[in-house]
């Protein structure tokens, strides 16, 4: 298949390459008969002026014509002076000057452009006639009319199908479906072939969701076909497989999106089909191949990468040589060419002079200078409209190796045929007039001119044969005695590409090519490459290549001798290594230059050196401190740098070699400051402790030691040794501790490692005062928070005699000895400290000692845990404030589009009023004690552990206190004062509540009275031992019980307690838990509140009563309790007919049967007529839950009979905490199995259906019934209802009321479907009634479904009336709806006194 579509792709190619050359011949072939013609007819019609001058494009054409048969005669532009360049330079020169040209310039009369394509503007045009069997033909794809219908019908559709999602009160929002991969690539396809690939779709929503295949875009259709088979229901986290297909059939880039829908809405998959491209780079954009001598050949490897999917051809060319161009690159040449109509003789005068310019041009010449010569030009060629001569003489260009630009002039014809300086005119460089010689010595640098000036005249034998080989090579053959110089490019010649130079690099593959330099003459060569591609998408890359040539025979091949840092007054030496290529032996003198003879030194001073060998000289380097002054321009104060140039002298050659000496010099100094200490006043009993700095000012480290210290005097760190960095300071801590009472004096000594001596002067005064502690330096075990450790010293005194010869006494260095008696002391402890000294104050008497405790309890500063109160209220607040900042804006986003003016000035009352609020809230916010033990516990738990070092004083007087008086203080002595150092690690108690973020309150809040609530608080023993727990007594009679008290605490061991809270009142209870081990105590604080509940119902009279529903359909009511307590209160419903209760009642006879008295009774049953089918009548939600702290919770209650009856009756019962009935609800209901009822009247059966199931009537009775003939009521079936109507006489003289009673008739609302949408109803015999003194209003009339109509009846007695005997008549009452129905109302009546 791969084969047949290549071999397609090939005859595809040619033929579309024959057809191109086809074009191509006939395009040139009209031109050549349109120019015959013109010609024709201007030796037809000669014109009677001046010859009109050839165009542009007939001159350019004219050239191409010529150079496309091979003629080489050359074609005058203007007066036949000017000869034609290069063709490609041409193409490139017109294809740059075609886009600078001069906007101004007219076009020619003719155009040989002739449209593909027909236009308006001919006059032979005809306007496309639509045919009429395509008139009423509609567009692909339907009118806009259709194409709006479509996406109005498909948007309602989709709308149909999205929903919102909301799970847990969440909704969702995003992306429904993730896709991997999120990117569905196609990655360097070839056309014909098929790609596939497969994403996962996953359900990223909360719970089941759908997802369907809409399609692809519109131009992806054709290319990308999607096998998708829906998975039905997904739920979250699911996922399902899509095949994705690419046939590409064309070769060009696709991005789309492959659409799905899902529930929750539409997302798409973002596709993309990238086609093969290149991607080309050089590893390297400049190669310095460095220094190498002339007539060596060294290569350096450049490599080309291809990092694309495509392959093509490259070639590397210099810079300044044109790209040979393909056909088709011609064919755009051609094309370009036609653009050019204009006559502006300006422009052909711009475009020619640029073509010697690129000629000539250098390998260097930039795009800038370009442009710049070109405007040059432009202003000659106005110089010559203006009446210069037409034979001005041609500018050129050469580019020389250095970079620089230089323009030569010279006559048109001499171009090709005189080279020499000789008959060249005179070089303008910068307005400067410059000689031929002058010239060329610019152009080929000084020393190349000089060495082709002594091949002139026969220089000297220096020149060798192969120097004259290789200059014979750039310079052409003498002609009239003078040598003729061929100026071309040497950095061509010198640096040139290797032997592969081009190929064909293919997909994500790279080649190498080498550059070869070769050179010929000294002096630095540059030179400049490109690569070119075939693919026209592909741009050319560009790299340099530089290098430097030498031509001496006598060299040093490191001219720079790094003699690094060095040292005054220190000896430093090292070799020069020079080397020759001279094939004589040579004499060699070695000179340093007069300002630095006294601190380097050559040797020897003359040598010979061998032919083709090296020879070695000695260099030694002694700086002296006068280096700075006497090395003058050669060294730099700042840097310390010397640069000291040396000249080496070799015989018979003018031109030196030199060499140069870099060191960086620096001084040894060491600076010790201070440079003399006083330590002052010490006591035998303690040290004092003094910084000092040692500064290095050398450039080097140096190693360095204190030596011949005395006992009583100890540096730190590493005992005053060490090594110290260059310009670093070094703080060392100098310690003097005397060991007896006197005045000291003396010097430390610090020593370099080159043994230089820098002295450090010291004095002091030892004190030996009357009292001493037993120790100067207590160290406490790790102590717990909050817990307290303990330690014992004693205060001495050494004051037993003034005899200095038996023992030493207390004095001040050589003062006198003080007397004997008491002494007194007082320990000054820091503020804020967690250290207790018991007693702070007290006196010894001489040989007596006294006894101290000092006491150490960690505990967190106030300070640190009302910060962090504070910390977590303001955390708290904004997270509030942010959340109804949240809600507000969302609201108000809700209703901007409705209210938006009245929105706009609630939201900037919003915004002034929250900051001030915010504001008070942070002023007002103390910590309660609560939230200081919260913060105190994460304190706690956060502790990681901290260690304090205290020094307290004890200053010491003579005398005791109890001689003192009140306010006198003693007189103490601040040299006579002792130190007692504290060292106080802390660390985190050893027991800790680990629970409810490691609170010590447990705060049950508030639970209803009689009910229990728990609580559990865990506990973790986190020292490396076991612990024995002990738990203080609860109050046996509180509310506050702990359940599981544990003896044992292992370690690492988390331990839960369950505490319980029952209270029995409405208190708020608090009681302390004590936590006992014996590295502390851990206390909890149980609280809690006992709370009585109070629940309310909306419906009064506790009976709801659901009306009458259709048998088989059902009907809703609903109504509300509310929690008026201050505690939620967890609430269940349930109904008597569900529970077991309800069922044994059952199982028993009905009350108007088991009693004789149950008439009275009757009435009385609370669960009434049940369902047939065993399904609950009635049905409420919600059964159980939690009633908030007021609020209200709404209950529907569903009323579902089966069958007909008018005693469906329960009760609901609410119950709080499983155990409290808070009220007891009366549900009743009635049903019909047609759509009409009457209600009133005296009951006449009882509330409890038989047993027996009355069988329904059959169809052919319903079909019957629902007949319109007429029946005769005795074939009806009559229900009966009795009225009893007691008219009450309270005074016989006076009437009284008439009795009355009511009827309702209703309809009763259905889903059903129905021919009759009322119920109509009549009562005959109304005369009748009338007569006997009943009045019934109305007697006919029609009720509408869900409404009831009340039948009003009243009696009076006629004056026929017997008291003792009752009247009873009877009246039918007819319904007319879906059916017909009968009642028989029977009507009593009597007189009641």
């Amino acid at each position: 298949m791969e084969a047949s579509c290549s071999l397609l792709r090939s005859v595809s190619c040619r033929a579309f390459e024959e057809e191109q050359k086809l074009r191509k011949q006939e395009i040139v072939s009209r031109i050549l008969k349109e120019e015959a013609k013109e010609e024709k007819r201007k030796r037809q019609h000669p014109p009677a002026k001046a010859r009109v001058p050839r165009t542009l494009r007939n001159k350019t054409w004219s050239y191409i014509s010529d150079f496309c048969e091979g003629k080489t005669a050359s074609y005058p532009l203007e007066n036949d002076t000017v000869e034609y360049p290069d063709p490609a330079r041409l193409l490139k020169a017109i294809s740059s000057e075609s886009i600078q040209g001069d906007p101004e310039a007219t076009s020619e009369e003719e155009t040989l452009a002739v449209p593909e394509i027909p236009g308006l503007w001919n006059e032979d045009y005809k306007p496309y006639q639509v045919p009429k069997e395509d008139v009423d033909r509609k567009p692909v794809g339907g009118t806009k009319m259709d194409k709006d219908v479509l996406a109005r019908t498909m948007a309602q559709l989709r709308s149909a199908v999205v929903h919102r999602q909301v799970v847990s009160g969440r909704e969702f929002k995003g992306r429904p479906f993730n896709s991997k991969p999120e990117l569905i690539l196609f990655k360097d396809f070839d056309i014909g072939k098929v790609y596939k690939k497969k994403i996962t779709l996953i359900n990223a929503t909360y719970t089941i969701n759908y997802c369907k295949l809409v399609g692809v875009d519109d131009h992806l259709r054709d290319f990308i076909h999607v096998d998708f088979d829906p998975p039905g229901p997904m739920s979250a986290g699911m996922s399902c497989k899509v095949l994705v297909t690419f046939k590409p059939m064309i070769n060009k880039d696709l991005e789309g999106n492959v659409s799905f829908l899902a529930q929750t809405g539409g997302f798409s998959v973002p596709l993309k089909c990238s086609t093969k491209k290149c991607s080309l780079s050089l590893d390297r954009e400049l190669i310095d191949f460095g220094s190498y001598m002339v007539g060596e050949t060294t290569s350096r490897i450049i490599t080309l990468t291809n990092v694309g999917g495509l392959g093509t051809k490259f070639q590397f060319l210099p810079a300044s040589e044109p790209h040979t161009m393909d056909d088709s690159q011609v064919g755009s040449v051609l094309k370009m060419s036609s653009l050019f109509t204009s006559e502006d003789k300006s422009l052909y005068e711009t475009v020619v002079p640029s073509f010697s310019e690129h000629q000539f041009e250098g390998r260097e010449s930039s795009p800038v200078d370009t442009q710049s010569q070109k405007g040059s030009e432009r202003l000659d060629g106005k110089d010559q409209d203006r009446g210069r001569p037409a034979e001005s003489p041609l500018v050129f260009e050469v580019a020389l190796k250095q970079g620089t630009h230089l323009t030569m002039a010279g006559q048109p014809g001499q171009r090709r045929s005189h080279h020499g300086w000789r008959d060249c005119q005179p070089l303008q460089t910068s307005g400067v007039n410059v000689g031929c010689r002058d010239r060329w010595s610019l152009l080929l640098g000084g020393d190349k001119f000089n060495k082709l000036e002594e091949l002139r005249n026969g220089g000297p034998a220096a020149f060798t044969t192969q120097t004259q080989e290789r200059m014979h090579t750039t310079l052409g053959e003498p002609e009239g005695g003078n040598a003729t110089i061929n100026v071309a490019s040497e950095a061509q010649m010198e640096i040139r590409l290797g032997e592969i130079t081009e190929g064909e690099i293919g997909a994500f593959s790279s080649t190498r090519v080498a550059i070869i330099f070769t050179p010929l003459i000294p002096g630095e060569t540059r030179a400049k490459f490109k690569v070119v591609f075939s693919n026209a998408q592909c741009p050319a890359l560009y790299f340099r290549a530089t290098g430097m040539a030498v031509d001496v025979p006598v060299w040093v091949p490191k001219p720079n001798v790094d003699l690094k840092i060095c040292v005054y007054d220190r000896l430093y030496q090292d070799s020069v290594l020079v080397h020759t290529r001279s094939k004589v032996a040579l004499r060699l003198r070695f000179e340093v230059c007069r300002e630095l003879r006294g601190h380097i030194e050559l040797l020897p001073e003359t040598g010979y050196i061998q032919a083709l060998s090296s020879y070695s000289v000695q260099l030694k380097f002694l700086p002296r401190l006068s280096l700075p002054e006497d090395a003058g321009k050669y060294f730099d104060k700042e840097s310390r740098i010397l640069e000291a140039p040396m000249t080496i002298w070799v015989a018979d050659q003018i031109k030196p070699v030199g060499f140069t000496v870099h060191a960086i010099v620096t001084t040894s100094d060491l600076e010790v400051s201070p440079s003399e200490l006083d330590f002052g006043y010490c006591t035998i009993y303690e040290a004092i402790k003094t910084e000092v700095s040692l500064y290095n000012h050398s450039l080097l480290p140096q190693e360095f030691g204190f030596v011949g210290l005395p006992k009583f005097v100890d540096i730190q760190p590493n005992d005053g040794f060490g090594t110290i960095l260059p310009l670093e300071t070094l703080q060392l801590d100098v310690i003097f501790q005397p060991t007896k009472a006197k005045e000291y004096s003396f010097e430390l000594i610090c020593k370099s490692e080159i043994n230089r001596c820098f002295k450090l002067s010291c004095r002091a005064v030892a004190v030996h005062p009357p009292l001493e502690l037993s120790h100067y330096q207590i160290k406490f075990a790790a102590t717990a928070l909050y817990s307290t450790s303990v330690a014992t010293l004693y205060v001495v005194t050494s004051q037993l005699s003034v005899n200095s010869l038996t023992r030493s006494v207390p004095r001040m260095g050589l003062e006198d000895t003080s007397l004997v008696g008491p002494a007194s002391f007082e320990f000054l402890l820091p503020p804020d400290s967690p250290i207790t000294i018991s007693p702070s104050v007290g006196t010894v008497l001489p040989g007596k000692k006294c006894l101290v405790q000092v006491a150490f309890r960690p505990v967190l500063p106030e300070e640190l845990i009302r910060q962090e109160a504070l910390r977590t209220l303001n955390k708290n607040m904004e997270a509030e404030s942010f959340r109804k900042d949240t809600a507000t804006q969302r609201k108000d986003r809700q209703r901007q589009s409705l209210f938006t003016i009245r929105l706009h000035n609630q939201d900037q009352s919003f915004r002034v009023s929250t900051p001030h609020t915010l504001d008070l809230q942070k002023q007002e916010l103390k910590a309660s004690y609560d939230e200081d033990q919260t913060a105190q516990a994460a304190l706690v738990r956060a502790f990681q552990g901290k260690f304090d070092k205290f020094v307290v004083p004890c200053v010491v007087a003579t005398g005791d206190i109890k001689d003192r008086k009140r306010l006198e203080p003693l007189s103490f002595s601040p040299h006579n004062t002792l130190y007692l150092e504290l060292w106080c690690p802390a660390v985190a108690p050893s027991v800790m509540v680990t629970s409810d973020r490691g609170k010590t309150i447990c705060n049950f809040g508030d639970v209803a009275v009689g009910h229990c609530s728990i609580k559990k608080v865990s506990i973790q023993n986190i020292s490396a031992e076991d612990l024995s727990v002990e738990f203080s007594v609860l109050n046996p009679n509180g509310p506050f019980l702990l359940r599981n008290p544990s003896g044992q605490l292992h370690a690492g061991e988390t331990q839960v307690l369950v505490l319980s809270f029952s209270p029995h009142d409405s208190i708020l209870a608090q009681e302390t838990l004590d936590i006992i081990t014996k590295r502390g105590t851990l206390t909890l604080t149980l609280v809690g509140t006992g709370v009585a509940s109070t629940i309310t119902c909306s419906i009064e009279g506790d009976v709801l009563n659901m009306g009458y529903v259709i048998a088989r359909e059902s009907v809703s009511s609903s109504f509300k309790l509310h929690n008026s307590s201050r505690l939620p209160v967890e609430f269940s419903v349930r109904l008597d007919s569900l529970s077991s209760a309800g069922a044994e009642r059952r199982q028993q006879l009905p009350r108007f049967l088991a009693s004789p008295l149950a008439s009275a009774a009757q009435r009385t049953e609370v669960v009434g007529t049940q369902n047939h089918g065993g399904q609950s009548v009635f049905s409420v939600v919600p059964v159980h839950g939690v009633l908030e702290p007021g609020r209200a919770q709404e209950f529907t209650v569903t009323f579902s009979p089966d069958h007909e009856s008018l005693y469906f009756s329960d009760r609901l019962q609410v119950v709080l905490f499983k155990k409290k009935i808070s009220h007891q609800i009366l549900l009743k209901g009635a049903a019909r199995e047609h759509g009409m009822f009457v209600e009133g009247g005296d009951p006449l059966d009882v509330p409890v259906e038989s047993l027996a199931v009355t069988p329904a009537v059959d169809s052919e009775h319903r079909e019957a019934s629902s007949r319109p003939a007429p029946l005769s009521p005795e074939a009806e079936e009559m229900k009966p209802i009795l009225v009893t109507l007691d008219y009450v006489q309270f005074d016989t003289d006076t009437p009284a009321p008439p009795a009355t009673r009511e009827l309702r008739v209703g309809c009763i609302r259905t889903t059903q479907l129905s021919p009759k949408k009322t119920v109509e109803f009549s009562l005959d015999s109304l005369p009748s009634l009338q007569h006997k003194g009943f009045s019934i209003e109305p007697s006919r009339g029609s009720v509408e479904r869900g409404q009831t109509k009340t039948i009003s009846i009243s009696w009076v007695p006629p004056a026929d009336f017997d008291p003792d005997h009752p009247l009873m008549v009877s009246a039918l009452l007819q319904l007319r709806g879906d059916v017909k129905e009968t009642y028989k109302v029977i009507f009593i009546a009597q007189v009641v006194t």
